[in-house]
């Protein structure tokens, strides 16, 4: 009985001790708080979003004019042209710009523009000098915005899916929160973010959730086409093995065996 309760005991710690370690790994930023202003003030400011293939931008040219600009501006473009898809709804797709593979988009009137890799004011001062003055007698207004800044979400967290930002920006900590968090089995030490750059190369990148420093990261502003990977830890792996139906079926075959051979054993004593 003595060895029992001492065995009891031990099991007892041990579980403490595990759980004591465990808490220490899912507290994101630990002593954040000990960070000094003048560390705080070198953090990486949100970088503003790039043309990439696949990218969706609604483009709204303006003047003193409107008259003048109506014939450069998409939905009324595709409304003189007679098309009821733009009717009824702003959201329409037909309206938006789609960056094709070769980073292009096909602008009415004046053709195809190469934005591949040019963030917003880039692309205005691209519309407007072929807009100015080859099309209109004064500089106009150029308004443009992301419409599908989106990063994915994937692995140990409570609902993996595509997160969407609409004001265009968005930190590793708000897309972990859309997300649900991370679930328990979740390996914050190790986050890997998939980075796709303008032309298509895509580098993989690690950060640690539980590191006071995770705000300087570079990647801790997630940009557009980001996918963020959290991988399980050694209890959920360990807790998914199954054994393959080969070898379930071998094992339940020679069991039988044994189950026979056992009884003629028995009937022959």
């Amino acid at each position: 009985m003595k060895h029992i309760n001492r065995l009891l005991t031990i099991c007892a710690v041990g579980i403490l001790l595990c759980s004591c370690s465990g808490s220490k790994n899912i507290v994101y930023m630990k002593d954040a708080n000990k960070l000094p202003q003048s560390v705080l003030s070198q953090a990486n400011p949100p970088a503003e979003p790039v043309a990439m293939p696949g990218d969706m931008l609604q483009i709204i040219i303006s003047s003193r004019n409107p008259e003048a600009v109506k014939p450069y501006n998409k939905s009324s473009y595709l409304s003189d042209l007679g098309s009821s898809t733009t009717s009824g709804s702003s959201e329409n797709s037909l309206e938006y710009y789609l960056v094709d593979g070769s980073g292009n988009i096909e602008f009415p009137v004046i053709g195809s523009i190469n934005i591949l890799g040019k963030n917003k004011a880039e692309i205005k001062e691209t519309i407007i000098s072929r807009l100015y003055p080859n099309h209109l007698t004064e500089k106009p207004a150029v308004e443009v915005r992301f419409r599908n800044f989106q990063v994915t979400m994937l692995g140990e967290v409570g609902s993996p899916g595509i997160i969407t930002a609409p004001n265009e920006h968005l930190n590793i900590l708000e897309a972990i929160a859309k997300a649900g968090d991370l679930t328990i089995y979740g390996v914050r030490e190790r986050v890997r973010i998939i980075r796709t750059a303008p032309d298509g190369t895509r580098t993989v990148n690690t950060v640690d959730l539980n590191d006071k420093n995770l705000i300087l990261s570079p990647f801790f502003n997630l940009q557009q086409n980001d996918v963020v990977y959290v991988e399980p830890n050694g209890t959920k792996q360990r807790s998914s093995w199954s054994v393959p139906p080969g070898l379930s079926l071998a094992m339940g075959s020679i069991g039988t065996l044994i189950g026979i051979a056992t009884f003629i054993i028995t009937l022959t004593k």
